[in-house]
């Protein structure tokens, strides 16, 4: 059974106008889309700005409400599910966001920033026992645990992004959508944050939706790769297909895009 079954996912927006502010008509950020996720898979989502793939992403957690579809996340359909229902499955589905500068609360420190949702979801935890597993957590993402008493400022970019992944690990998720989480950064960096994930998923037997603009930092990546435009998936096929036999015109243009170098 597929960990995660996206059918005919719709996301509308409302055009808003006129003298007395009505709908006048509405944008289809996402547009009856279709897809599954296997247990340990890596699925990549790539296309251009605007295309809805985060939105996509942020529908499947439910930070975002779908206008129709469904959405089924380890057997369960959580696309009507009340927060109470979802609560229990907040923790298996986790995000890393694509902005480490603008998604780590610069007032808290990096303690409470990882620890934060294990208060929520491990009420039986107590502070000695939290304060461990978050110095756990940073060795695991390639800090130091003395690191917990600082707060985000005193961090470069690729450090911001691991502490994000550290506090996506805390709840001890099964699902993470990564929502394009090295654009952000130096293409130096870029590299590392790709492999750390990849040792990751290896170690705690993660699933990954991997949202990116950049096909070269998809291939090296994912199992399989969703081409999206205009709120449309275009085009699905094995990394491997799609690199060597793309068939969309759309995919071909993105790969003919892809620096040589890479």
């Amino acid at each position: 059974m597929p960990l995660l079954e996206v059918k005919n996912l719709k996301v509308y927006f409302p055009i808003m106008g006129g003298v007395i502010r009505h709908k006048i008509g509405e944008v289809k950020a996402v547009d009856d889309v279709s897809f599954a996720i296997e247990p340990g898979e890596t699925v990549g989502l790539v296309g251009e700005s605007g295309s809805g793939k985060t939105t996509i992403g942020r529908a499947i957690l439910r930070l975002l409400e779908p206008t129709a579809g469904e959405v089924r996340f380890d057997g369960h359909d959580i696309t009507h599910a009340s927060e109470r229902e979802l609560r229990p499955l907040r923790k298996q589905m986790q995000m890393v966001f694509q902005d480490p500068f603008g998604s780590l609360n610069p007032r808290m420190t990096i303690a409470s920033i990882v620890g934060e949702a294990m208060k929520i979801h491990f009420r039986q935890m107590d502070r000695n026992a939290r304060r461990d597993r978050i110095a756990e957590l940073l060795r695991r993402v390639g800090l130091k645990p003395e690191h917990m008493n600082r707060y985000p400022h005193e961090f470069s970019g690729g450090q911001r992004q691991r502490i994000g992944i550290a506090r996506a690990l805390a709840v001890e998720p099964k699902f993470i959508v990564c929502d394009e989480p090295v654009s952000a950064l130096d293409v130096s960096v870029q590299a590392a944050i790709i492999n750390l994930l990849q040792d990751l998923q290896e170690q705690y037997r993660l699933t990954y939706l991997f949202i990116a603009h950049d096909l070269a930092v998809v291939e090296h990546i994912s199992d399989r790769v969703l081409v999206m435009t205009q709120g449309k998936i275009v085009e699905a096929a094995s990394s491997e297909e799609i690199y060597e036999r793309p068939q969309h015109p759309y995919t071909q243009k993105l790969i003919a895009a892809v620096p040589k170098a890479f």
